[in-house]
């Protein structure tokens, strides 16, 4: 795996029948849990969180969800003026957001009724070990 974050490209695919959303470039192989967040609405933001080891993989299962993040350069007191990446995902093009360790990313819906999964490849316990929660207005004052 990476150490930068990235975007894994997935597709779309529609007939009579319906449509099929997929990733097929994103292995599962290292995911051991996964879990979906609905936002109650679109001024609901979640910020920041970080882990040094633990990676996240993320994808827009419906409406749309802006994420960003920084690569921190130390998880005691990170720079107030580390580079913000933002990412749109939206449920229109299949995608997913591989964020490793070393980062602390953010995220809010932009339409009612998102929802976002998350993939780990740390279990709920060692994920709490090594977790690291920074202000909201941190690094974004205007979500």
């Amino acid at each position: 795996m990476s150490n930068e974050h990235q975007i894994i490209e997935g597709d779309l695919f529609s007939d009579n029948r319906g449509t099929l959303s997929f990733v097929n470039a994103f292995s599962l192989q290292p995911i051991v849990r996964f879990y979906e967040i609905a936002h109650n609405d679109t001024t609901t933001i979640r910020a920041w969180q970080a882990h040094k080891k633990e990676s996240k993989w993320f994808y827009c299962s419906r409406g749309a969800f802006k994420i960003s993040l920084v690569k921190l350069d130390t998880f005691d007191n990170p720079s107030d003026d580390l580079e913000v990446f933002s990412f749109e995902l939206n449920e229109n093009k299949p995608q997913i957001l591989y964020i490793p360790g070393g980062y602390a990313n953010g995220f809010k819906a932009i339409t009612d009724d998102a929802k976002l999964m998350v993939f780990s490849n740390f279990d709920l316990e060692t994920s709490k070990q090594d977790d690291y929660r920074f202000e909201t207005n941190k690094w974004i004052n205007k979500w």
